[in-house]
C-alpha cells in the first residue's frame, strides 16, 4: 500500500497566464496547455473508475486499499480543480478545447461495462502520466522562468502523479484483471493519447498563430526527439508496461520524493490516510 497525502498547492491561479508562459516558447506552451485541457475530464474519469473498481472488491481487499484510494481521489480532485482554473485562462486567450468533449464522449462507453475495463484504461493513462512526470522532474529547467507559478504547478502535479502511479494498477490486479486486457487497453490508449495530444497541440498553435513558423517546428523537434527529448527519454519506461511481470513500483520515484521534500513551502498537507 502506498501512503498518499492530499496537498493544497500555494499558488495564485487567479493571475492571468501569458501567451507563451513556458520559457517564451510557443511549442512547449501549446503542448502543456493541451495536456491541461484534458485533465479535468480525464481525472474525473480516473476518480470514478478507481472508486467503482474499489467498490467491486471484496471487503478484505477493500480494507487493504482503502487509505490509498482515498488519497488517490483527493490528489486527483485537487489536480482537476486547479487545472479547471488554468483552463479558464486559456479560454480567455482564445484557445479552443476540443480534447475534453471528445474524451467525455468516449468515456460514456464505459458506463455499463465490467469496471475492470475502466480501471485498465486508468492504469494505462496513469503510466503515461507517471513516466512523463519523471521526465519533467528530471528536466525541470525546460519549463523556463517566465512563470514560476506555473512551473511549480506542473512539477507538483508531476510529483503527485509519480506518487500515486500504482493505485489503479493495484486495483486492476485485485479485481483479477488479465494481462491480455491490460496490454490491449494500453496499446489502444497509447494511440488515442498520442493522437489527442497532437491534435490539441496543433489546434493551440493554430489559434496562437505560430503553427507554421520555423521556430515552432525547430522547438518541437528538439523538445520531443533531442538528446533530452520527451519521446526519446520516455520510450524505454513506456515499453516496460508490456512485460507480464511489470509493476509501477519497479520504476524509480526518487525525483518525486525529492521534489516534495525540497518544496514543502509550496504546499500544505490537508489530508493523510486514516
Amino acid at each position: 500500500m502506498t501512503e498518499l497525502v492530499v496537498r493544497r498547492l500555494l499558488v495564485d491561479m487567479e493571475a492571468p497566464i501569458a501567451r507563451h508562459w513556458c520559457a517564451g516558447d510557443a511549442f512547449r506552451t501549446a503542448l502543456f496547455n493541451a495536456l491541461s485541457m484534458s485533465f479535468p475530464v480525464g481525472e474525473q474519469f480516473f476518480i470514478d473508475s478507481v472508486r467503482d473498481g474499489f467498490k467491486a472488491l471484496p471487503a478484505d481487499k477493500q480494507e487493504h486499499l482503502r487509505a490509498e484510494v482515498q488519497g488517490f481521489i483527493g490528489q486527483e480532485a485537487t489536480h482537476r480543480r486547479l487545472h479547471a482554473l488554468y483552463n479558464a485562462h486559456l479560454d480567455k486567450l482564445g484557445l479552443v478545447n476540443t480534447w475534453a468533449p471528445r474524451a467525455a464522449e468516449r468515456m460514456k462507453l464505459f458506463a455499463s461495462t465490467d469496471p475492470r475495463h475502466a480501471v485498465a484504461v486508468t492504469a494505462a493513462n496513469e503510466h503515461f502520466t507517471a513516466i512523463m512526470a519523471e521526465w519533467m522532474l528530471r528536466n525541470a529547467d525546460l519549463l523556463g522562468d517566465h512563470d514560476p507559478r506555473l512551473a511549480t504547478l506542473w512539477l507538483w502535479h508531476s510529483a503527485e502523479e509519480s506518487e500515486h502511479r500504482s493505485t489503479a494498477f493495484d486495483i486492476y490486479q485485485a479485481l483479477g484483471g488479465s494481462h491480455e486486457w491490460r496490454i490491449t487497453w494500453f496499446r489502444r490508449i497509447t494511440l488515442v493519447f498520442l493522437g489527442d495530444v497532437l491534435r490539441q497541440t496543433v489546434s493551440n498553435l493554430r489559434h496562437d498563430g505560430t503553427l507554421w513558423t520555423w521556430s515552432t517546428w525547430k522547438s518541437a523537434a528538439a523538445y520531443l526527439f533531442g538528446a533530452r527529448g520527451l519521446v526519446r527519454q520516455t520510450y524505454k519506461p513506456w515499453r516496460e508496461y508490456l512485460r507480464r511481470d511489470f509493476h509501477p513500483r519497479q520504476q524509480d520515484d526518487a525525483l518525486s520524493r525529492e521534489w516534495l521534500q525540497a518544496h514543502r513551502d509550496a504546499y500544505v498537507a490537508v489530508g493523510t490516510p486514516a
